[in-house]
């Protein structure tokens, strides 16, 4: 009887220790998309989605999704182990603010922006970077 009622009780403490669980990544997952954090991988998108042919990007598209889909599986268990939950409720009330909500709009267009900016300098890394290397 003993064994049972540990039993029962192992298996409540994990059940409630899983959903604890999926509601932090949950909310990771919120934090993510509400910061716009993935709006670097939709400029990244939108740049590499360019170079392929327009009758083969959907299937493109359907593959690349499920990578992206790993890399956000990826970057929500980073999040988990970098953060607490009070750290990620304190970002949500943060993202949920008006200079928040600013900072997410514009981040895809600060990503496409930069991405720009470095590719103007790339020549002159490439060029130290032959300085140096030879």
């Amino acid at each position: 009887m003993k064994k049972l009622i540990f039993t029962l009780a192992f298996v409540c403490v994990a059940h409630f220790g899983f959903a604890q669980d999926d509601a932090f990544k949950k909310d990771i997952k919120k934090v993510i998309e509400v910061s716009g954090a993935s709006g670097q991988l939709k400029a990244a998108k939108k740049q590499v989605l360019s170079y392929i042919p327009e009758a083969k990007q959907a299937a493109f598209l359907v593959e690349f999704d499920a990578i992206l889909a790993k890399i956000n599986d990826k970057t929500v268990e980073i999040y988990a182990q970098e953060y607490t939950k009070e750290d990620i409720k304190a970002m949500l009330a943060f993202y949920e603010s008006p200079v928040g909500k600013k900072m997410a709009e514009k981040s895809e267009l600060i990503a496409t922006k930069a991405q720009e900016s470095m590719m103007e300098v790339q020549g002159e890394i490439q060029a130290l970077m032959m300085k140096y290397a030879q």
